[in-house]
């Protein structure tokens, strides 16, 4: 096998390029890390959430959802407090502080995003979000079957 070829470790390069592209952004600028900006990211979308739903759609783990809420935290981007639902887990939100930053990075970022799809021609824009929306189903399709 050619791994310079293989689909996966192809996917998984572009994602890290393109990530590392966008993480300039937040990271020179805001101090910000990647897991960092996705809870903030995550959390303006969503308002004040249980620490499980940042999981599910920022796709990082506990211990990095965990290490990152309490690094934003302490820097008053957000608020934690206990889950009246769960006695052990929290709820978590973006103070102003936090939503105003997230008002700064967010024009930077989709320039970057900008910048990546001029690439593009309209059409090779919707093949490739099309494509991508039928992989991701079979990837996830094959998670589910084990």
């Amino acid at each position: 096998m050619d791994l310079q070829k293989f689909f996966p470790y192809r996917v998984s390069r572009l994602a890290e390029a393109v990530s590392l592209a966008t993480a300039q952004v937040y990271a020179k600028r805001f101090k910000l890390t990647r897991d960092e900006w996705r809870v903030v990211a995550a959390l303006a979308d969503a308002g004040e959430v249980k620490t499980a739903q940042i999981l599910e759609s920022s796709t990082l783990d506990k211990m990095r959802v965990s290490r990152a809420v309490a690094r934003l935290e302490r820097d008053g981007l957000v608020a934690r407090s206990p889950d009246p639902d769960d006695g052990r887990g929290h709820r978590v939100r973006l103070l102003p502080a936090g939503a105003a930053l997230y008002g700064k990075v967010v024009p930077m970022v989709q320039a970057r995003e900008e910048f990546l799809l001029a690439a593009l021609d309209p059409e090779e824009r919707a093949v490739l979000d099309r494509a991508m929306a039928k992989v991701r189903e079979r990837a996830e399709q094959l998670v589910r079957q084990g």
